[in-house]
């Protein structure tokens, strides 16, 4: 009776996050008190560490029915150190773990990590969490610790950021006033700054931390962690750790659940995004006296979410599953629909409901094929956004709205050495869209009029690193053994044709593509309690912000705009 009273008063408990919150930590208190110590999360990005179980699974040498679909990860299922995987590793024991004489209290202390970046010429990179676009040199560290007691674990985990934040080109300057109100019709209605202000920057965030109960595998909590939805790699469609991560409240499972048709893993949540608050450009453009730069609302946003993957028990190492985010402003939740994303339906709308629908909806559909025989994986995701077509109409014209990620990886033996492999992967992600009036109308991914910071946090997107209209095609090749890693990478990078075509379609100038080709050296290696990391990246930017350079004599080649940039990327983590 009390659990039915609880529940009845959720609708009426509506009014914002933090009372969602309440009511979530409220009806878990009813699970149950069952020890669970395995409850410790591996971050999303976690150097060397998080690639090496997904690389073991390719080698059908841990448990294949995880999907590595939804991060972060609870590798204490089926291994007992988390930070410590492979087991011929010879660390130095620091006594960093205690626990109470009645074995009811645990703490651990997690891994000191220090990240540094640096861009000569302008930004580049995704992926990296609290770090941000920005030339020159930023860095970050985090260190903190786990607490178990029962079922209640703790997790704290901040980062800190700082970056030099030079200026640097931003959008051509000798692009007409036109260009420029274009450029300002897409990038006010996202959160994505060219630059993060004029001065130096420093923040500190929550980080990897959260507060969970957890039971048999399921876990409840409130958290600030990064999330990574889907099979990519270089690229998640719908949560990725481009972005810091964002306060939310979560209900997940920490290991596949098994049932007679195979085994689920799910996580359903509700959190809250923030703004960035810098313009799309410093300083602001004026086009006919007037200011182009529309601030964005100051209403808090409300972002709810889905995942499910299911693993059939007749097809061993196929994982298929589906995820969908929607996120509206505060002031127009009105519904149990509105906070958790299942309960809303999928329905056709027209251009009249427009002013009525006040929320963003992005879904996928993916899937992940492991074969442990071949020492390989073969991935796709496949997803909408804000689609307006119902059900029957979307499997008709598949191309509204879409975007793609396909993949594979496969090792192969290095000199018949049995701890030894050589890493091939291939990725390609299609953010770009099919039709220019759908570009004209405002309608990229992450790009919204109903949400003007898109589907962003904190100025980087929640989704896909390469952003609205991007595309990308990548190609990694590695030598890998244990923890090890020394690898080539090489891609091509289109940034938002969505904008170039809205921009230049009635010029029919077809020149100004910005394409960046670059080539990036890696290593990953351990030794003992330590694990270095390092890249070098070169990036060759092929008509650079759109730009222009000297008239020439050849239309063809007369835009052609190159700019070099080489980052620089070292890092440390210490496991204690």
């Amino acid at each position: 009776m009390r659990w039915k009273l609880v529940c009845r008063q959720y609708k009426y408990q509506s009014d914002n996050t933090m009372k969602i919150i309440k009511l979530t930590l409220i009806c878990i208190a009813f699970i149950g008190i069952q020890f669970s110590a395995r409850a410790q999360s591996l971050p999303v990005g976690t150097t060397a560490i998080e690639d090496y179980y997904r690389r073991l699974q390719l080698l059908g040498t841990v448990d294949t029915s995880v999907s590595f679909t939804i991060r972060p990860l609870y590798p204490g299922y089926f291994n007992k150190n988390v930070y410590f995987p492979d087991n011929t590793e010879i660390g130095l024991d620091t006594g960093s773990t205690w626990v109470s004489k009645n074995g009811k209290l645990k703490t651990v202390l997690l891994p000191f990590n220090f990240q540094t970046e640096g861009n000569s010429d302008h930004p580049y990179g995704w992926n990296d969490g609290p770090l941000i676009p920005a030339k020159g040199l930023q860095a970050m560290f985090s260190i903190g610790f786990f607490a178990q007691y029962g079922p209640l674990s703790i997790q704290l985990r901040p980062e800190f950021v700082g970056a030099a934040n030079p200026p640097f080109d931003t959008f051509d300057k000798n692009h007409y006033d036109v260009i420029f109100a274009r450029y300002y019709d897409i990038y006010n209605n996202v959160d994505l700054p060219a630059r993060f202000g004029t001065k130096p920057y420093a923040h500190a965030y929550w980080g990897q931390s959260s507060v969970r109960l957890n039971f048999k595998g399921i876990s409840a909590g409130v958290s600030t962690e990064n999330l990574w939805w889907g099979p990519g790699i270089r690229n998640s469609l719908l949560m990725s750790n481009t972005a810091p991560g964002f306060p939310h409240f979560t209900l997940n499972t920490q290991k596949p659940i098994n049932t007679p048709i195979g085994s689920f893993e799910g996580m359903m949540i509700g959190g809250n995004p923030k703004s960035s608050d810098y313009a799309p450009l410093t300083p602001d453009k004026y086009f006919f006296g007037t200011d182009l730069y529309v601030p964005k609302p100051k209403n808090w946003r409300y972002l709810s979410g889905v995942i499910i993957t299911w693993q059939p028990k007749w097809v061993p190492g196929l994982f298929l599953g589906f995820d969908q985010a929607q996120q509206a402003y505060g002031k127009n939740l009105s519904g149990i629909g509105d906070y958790l994303p299942f309960f809303s339906t999928v329905s056709k709308t027209t251009a009249t409901d427009a002013p009525i629908n006040k929320q963003d909806r992005l879904s996928s559909m993916f899937m992940r094929w492991l074969w442990p025989q071949e020492h390989a994986e073969l991935y796709f995701e496949y997803g909408h956004y804000n689609n307006t077509l119902d059900v029957e109409q979307s499997l008709l014209n598949p191309n509204e709205s879409r975007a793609y990620i396909f993949g594979l990886r496969k090792l192969l033996p290095f000199q018949q050495k049995a701890d030894e492999n050589i890493l091939i992967g291939v990725e390609v992600t299609q953010l770009q869209g099919t039709s220019i009036t759908d570009d004209m109308q405002g309608k990229e991914w992450y790009v919204s009029q109903n949400v003007r910071q898109g589907y962003t946090n904190q100025g980087q997107e929640l989704g896909a690193g390469i952003g609205p209209g991007g595309n990308l095609q990548s190609v990694e090749v590695s030598w890998v053994k244990g923890l090890k890693k020394l690898g080539l990478q090489i891609e091509r990078y289109v940034h938002d044709n969505d904008f170039y075509y809205y921009a230049f379609h009635d010029s029919q100038d077809y020149t100004r593509h910005w394409v960046d080709l670059s080539m990036a050296f890696n290593g990953e290696w351990n030794y003992k309690n330590l694990i270095f990391n390092a890249k070098i990246q070169g990036i060759e930017s092929l008509d650079y912000q759109w730009g222009l350079t000297q008239q020439g004599d050849d239309i063809t080649f007369q835009h052609q705009r190159y700019q070099f940039n080489l980052q620089l990327q070292t890092g440390v983590t210490y496991r204690f």
